[in-house]
């Protein structure tokens, strides 16, 4: 079985097939936007994406549940596989840009990096 969901609102850049959604009910959580992290029940894994203007859609296999949920009130998030989602960068190199698109003066505090040297 599965389930499509359609956001208004772009969708997480760093969402991607395989990962896990989950998802709280906000209306049983005290009214205050909170819930306890015992609550987020599994909804399925990430089958397929597709961002169109105004309807950006996710496609979910391995429901797992019986029936579809109300989701009116619904916070969804989503996980990453770990197996999958664990090294470093990895690569020859990194070309970073820094812009600062605002009309208002910015500083940069830090920049860091994770240098291993893999060959002499």
């Amino acid at each position: 079985m599965e389930i499509k969901l359609t956001f208004e609102k772009p969708l997480n850049q760093s969402l991607q097939v395989g990962d896990t959604v989950w998802w709280v009910d906000t209306a049983q959580s005290g009214g205050y936007n909170v819930a306890d992290s015992t609550q987020a029940m599994k909804l399925g894994t990430v089958e397929e994406l597709s961002n169109q203007y105004r309807a950006h859609k996710v496609t979910i296999s391995n429901y797992i549940l019986n029936s579809a949920p109300d989701l009116t009130n619904a916070f969804i998030m989503f996980s990453k596989d770990n197996r999958a989602n664990l090294t470093s960068l990895i690569g020859y190199y990194a070309d970073v840009k820094f812009e600062n698109n605002s009309k208002e003066k910015a500083e940069l505090f830090t920049v860091g990096s994770e240098i291993v040297e893999s060959s002499k």
